[in-house]
């Protein structure tokens, strides 16, 4: 984990254990169908997304200042990207981030990324590897909403 210059975060992932660190730090991010893309040319997905700062809040959320930051989110190594549960191609559409799972393929490093999303949506890469980078990009502002999840 390191700190980047605008006081965000910045991570890497190449192993499963490493995108879970990932995948709490995205939970309940909020993404726009707009800020999807895969480059297949540079087989690499990025998705700009509204990150939820968790750690700027306490346990209890009261007390602080809710944040969001505009976070970017890269995979690299990605051979084929599938969605279901949403129309990409809807601009207007908004993707509420559960969590980033990765599912082996059998031997070796490839596999497919899993993004989980509210509303049984979701997003499937298929990977050669896990290769992932996040970095906060800035601007963080408050927001009076903090995500809640019920218990069972």
């Amino acid at each position: 984990m390191d700190q980047n210059s605008s006081g965000g975060l910045a991570l890497a992932a190449l192993d499963a254990d490493d995108l879970e660190v990932i995948s709490a730090h995205t939970q309940d991010a909020v993404i726009s169908a707009s800020d999807l893309a895969f480059q297949k040319r540079h087989a690499a997905f990025v998705a700009m997304l509204n990150r939820y700062d968790w750690d700027a809040d306490d346990a209890q959320g009261k007390g602080r200042e809710h944040k969001r930051r505009r976070t970017a989110l890269h995979f690299d190594r990605v051979r084929g990207v599938r969605s279901r549960g949403f129309d990409p191609k809807h601009p207007d559409t908004v993707l509420n981030l559960l969590a980033i799972r990765y599912v082996p393929a059998g031997e070796g490093p490839a596999g497919i990324v899993e993004l989980v999303f509210s509303g049984d949506a979701a997003i499937r890469l298929d990977v050669e590897c896990i290769e992932c980078r996040m970095k906060d990009m800035g601007p963080v502002w408050a927001t009076q909403n903090r995500p809640a999840h019920s218990a069972g």
